[in-house]
């Protein structure tokens, strides 16, 4: 393993029994792209700095979404991957991905920061889940804003660092929900604040993925790959050591890699951390949901390395002002909840994704992103429509990244900024924390600690391979 110099990522946050600060990878030479700003200021023309960690896969949309900054860095450890979301970017907008030619390619995020920390303003992060945090937190603690696709972080404990971490650096941060942007979540929370539903005790969610295998082939594969006999051969353009980052050393092999790592605990959060950051989102924050104080779960599938082929979590809410407590049921693999008596006579749940909201006065059918939220049933939306509320939350133009560019630029805080979506984080993450113990826990959030099962706390965290914090 390359070690670092004492520079840009030396002094990391730390947690005593668990991380002992590291240095990281080395400097190696590297010409200047652009001439040095500081951190967080527009670059000319008011464009950003921004550098790309993870540039194939969901990394395409961050590419194309900074389309109008100057992108001066591209780091992503798979160069063929990276190279045909770079070869969509030119086709789809030739003349801004002219501009952006010149920009340095790396394969490993400590080179970059250490190369042109000076020189970044702002960063996008596309990575497997267990790299979410280490790349973060390099970049905050070098004053940069940061962009990280859902789920904010791989661990309960992660997520608090880094709403912490973005506190007290003051950059401007951005979890990349969508759908927390879009119009049905401020419907959805407009109508909660009006009262139109009442009292909400109960909320359900389910989705159908893990719905493909990629994630276990073949279906049933709960082990890791058995290396005795063969050792598959890293592809020439995939920087092995880079992609498994802080976690444990381990042969290559294509069970883990492009796709399939959402189902491996050492690297994923199976489906729970894949879409709960969408479709539990705009009831988690209509109703100010906070912290559980309690998860259930039953799955099918799971084991000691993998993440379960089906699962239903149940998690318990305290009251909240004047909001009742609450229960939220989710369930996944194609599991679907019993159709609501309020749901009409020959239709059915939307299988991909949805949620269910039952309150006093009315019951709310939203859909994966909440582009759809519906009184049901129908007829009670149209006699209901007149009296709705008006609009009184502000609306988000052009999308999550504009919404994160225009706050770095001076503008109000994304709507997923870490403020909200580290808690949000930690609530998901919690079910992780519940399948993989296989008993009720019981959650201080405060403490952040399980009470009555102590041994749940190792899943609370992680221990990091060295040289990456």
């Amino acid at each position: 393993m390359p070690q670092n110099s004492e520079g840009s990522l030396k002094n990391l946050v730390t947690r005593r029994d668990f991380l002992k600060t590291t240095t990281v990878a080395g400097a190696i030479a590297f010409p200047a792209v652009l001439k040095s700003q500081p951190a967080g200021t527009p670059s000319p023309i008011n464009r950003l700095n921004v550098a790309i960690i993870g540039a194939g896969g969901r990394g395409g949309a961050a590419v194309q979404g900074m389309k109008d900054e100057n992108i001066v860095a591209i780091c992503d450890v798979d160069s063929e991957r990276a190279g045909a979301s770079l070869k969509t970017f030119k086709e789809r907008y030739p003349e801004e991905a002219t501009r952006q030619e010149g920009a340095a390619r790396f394969d490993d995020f400590r080179k970059m920061f250490d190369q042109l920390g000076n020189q970044i303003d702002a960063v996008t992060i596309s990575t497997p889940d267990h790299m979410h945090f280490p790349a973060a937190m390099a970049a905050m603690k070098l004053g940069k804003h940061v962009y990280v696709e859902k789920p904010l972080s791989h661990t309960v404990w992660e997520a608090r660092e880094l709403s912490r971490v973005a506190r007290e650096q003051k950059v401007m941060t951005q979890m990349g929900n969508q759908g927390h942007a879009g119009e049905g979540c401020r419907i959805l929370k407009e109508w909660v604040e009006a009262g139109v539903l009442g009292d909400v005790r109960e909320v359900v969610s389910w989705t159908n993925r893990p719905f493909y295998p990629p994630w276990r082939e073949p279906v049933g594969a709960f082990n890791p790959p058995d290396h005795s006999k063969f050792i598959p051969v890293v592809p020439k353009t995939l920087n092995w050591d880079a992609w498994l980052g802080v976690a444990a050393n381990r042969a290559y092999d294509p069970a883990y890699v492009p796709w399939k790592w959402r189902g491996w605990w050492d690297f994923g959060t199976g489906a729970f951390g894949d879409v709960a950051c969408h479709i539990m989102d705009g009831a988690y924050w209509a109703l100010n949901l906070g912290a559980p104080t309690a998860v259930e779960a039953m799955s099918t599938g799971a084991s000691k390395v993998a993440s379960p082929l089906a699962s239903v979590v149940t998690n318990y809410f305290p009251a909240r002002g004047s909001m009742p407590a609450l229960k939220y049921t989710w369930s996944d693999g194609g599991i679907m909840p019993a159709l609501p008596v309020e749901l009409e006579i020959g239709r059915d749940l939307p299988a991909e994704a949805g949620t269910l909201l039952f309150g006093s006065k009315a019951t709310v059918l939203c859909s994966f992103y909440y582009d759809s939220v519906r009184i049901i049933p129908e007829v009670k939306m149209r006699e209901m429509g007149p009296s709705l509320p008006g609009k009184t939350i502000p609306r988000v133009k052009d999308g999550p990244f504009a919404e994160w560019l225009l706050a770095c630029k001076g503008g109000p805080k994304a709507g997923s900024n870490f403020d909200y979506s580290g808690p949000f984080t930690e609530a998901v993450l919690l079910a992780n924390v519940a399948i993989r113990s296989r008993r009720r826990i019981e959650w201080d959030s405060k403490a952040m600690q399980v009470t009555n099962l102590p041994e749940a706390n190792q899943f609370v965290t992680k221990e990091y391979r060295p040289g990456w914090l």
